[in-house]
């Protein structure tokens, strides 16, 4: 398949729905050869594969708990023994555990720091030996808006997607000199199944200027730029939101 990621290979975690599902659909689009990850919905994964192979492009699913190192390490190495090679990385992979600080329950501060955070940290490190040997890379992850401005009752979500942030111009800074570029993607309210169960839309559309919800595509414009566009080449550290307006900086 021919594109600006013709032969690259793009690991997209938590990729069976939602922004990750479209961010694997654009990708692909472009070239690339597509990891589905996906923690338990492998049906889901199938069918974005599907969908993939339906238009002319290539991508495997591969399960893995990106909490876990040992299911990272089984994620990478799956990868490599199917195509040799790993361009691209979007981490992707998130879960809510919604209350207000004072009846939130340690498990619950843990589990979304396992994964939101301690999840990006794993796949970048396991990720990031194979760029630097290759000399080139791009690492994509998607924070939120809420780690840049707090949500009441998300203490534990702000707290993991504003560590995003840190870790990502961290590793720009580390990882510069062979090449390589992180970026953060940070969402607004956008119509996935996190926010479907929404039920104060109303008031939270008060708070956007473009007065909606935006869609998984717009996310995934974002990540097709950042990981396919040549002149996207000199951009590393940075945040960028898409949140229609939510933040203005």
């Amino acid at each position: 398949m021919t594109g600006a990621l013709a032969d690259q290979v793009a690991v997209i975690t938590g990729s069976s729905r939602g922004i990750g599902k479209a961010a694997a659909l654009v990708l692909a689009g472009e070239g690339a050869k597509v990891v589905v990850n996906y923690a338990s919905s492998s049906g889901a994964a199938d069918e974005v594969v599907k969908q993939i192979e339906a238009n002319g492009g290539e991508a495997i699913a591969l399960q893995a708990d990106v909490s876990k190192a040992d299911q990272v390490d089984t994620l990478i190495k799956a990868t490599m023994d199917e195509f040799g090679r790993i361009d691209i990385l979007v981490n992707n992979a998130g879960i809510t555990r919604d209350t207000l600080l004072l009846r939130m329950k340690p498990e619950d501060w843990q589990a979304v720091i396992d994964l939101n955070l301690t999840g990006v940290f794993l796949c970048t490190r396991a990720v990031s030996k194979i760029m630097l040997k290759q000399r080139s890379g791009r690492i994509i992850n998607i924070s939120s808006v809420a780690g840049l401005m707090g949500n009441p009752g998300q203490a534990n979500y702000s707290a993991a997607k504003a560590g995003v942030i840190g870790f990502t111009k961290t590793v720009a800074k580390e990882l510069a000199p062979r090449g390589i570029t992180a970026n953060v993607v940070a969402p607004g309210f956008i119509a996935t199944d996190m926010t479907g169960d929404l039920k104060n839309t109303e008031e939270i559309l008060k708070y956007i200027p473009l007065g909606r919800y935006g869609q998984p595509e717009e996310v995934a414009g974002l990540i097709r730029y950042l990981a396919a566009d040549p002149s996207a080449a000199y951009i590393t550290g940075q945040v960028m939101n898409v949140d229609g307006g939510m933040v203005m900086h």
